[in-house]
């Protein structure tokens, strides 16, 4: 699968994710997790680290798919995913400003290091 289409499917998941919260479909959630982690992992194995190819996402429409963009790439854009990190906290839209806000300050305390 090309780093796009794993992008594609990122973005997929991430909205697969938002119904399951919206309705309260939690185990559904976890599984949805478990493959958007595999797919992080697998641009993260590709030459130089692809993961850099969700920054794409940071103007997606939706805000849960922004809020795992930014957090599957603090690793390689630092800043810029912080900064999208703090506006997703800023927009109050819940739960994802939540979950925002949380990993921010996780990564204030070292709480959370991204690798």
């Amino acid at each position: 699968m090309s780093v796009e289409a794993r992008v594609a499917r990122f973005a997929e998941i991430g909205l697969a994710q938002d119904a399951a919260l919206l309705g309260a479909e939690y185990a559904k959630f976890r599984r949805l997790f478990d493959r958007m982690q595999q797919v992080s992992a697998e641009l993260k194995r590709r030459p130089g680290d692809q993961r850099r190819a969700l920054l794409v996402l940071y103007d997606h429409p939706n805000m849960q798919v922004r809020l795992k963009a930014a957090k599957h790439t603090l690793a390689v854009a630092p800043v810029e995913a912080r900064l999208q990190l703090q506006a997703i906290a800023e927009s109050k839209w819940f739960p994802q400003a939540g979950d925002a806000g949380m990993s921010l300050w996780n990564l204030e305390r070292g709480v959370f290091k991204p690798t």
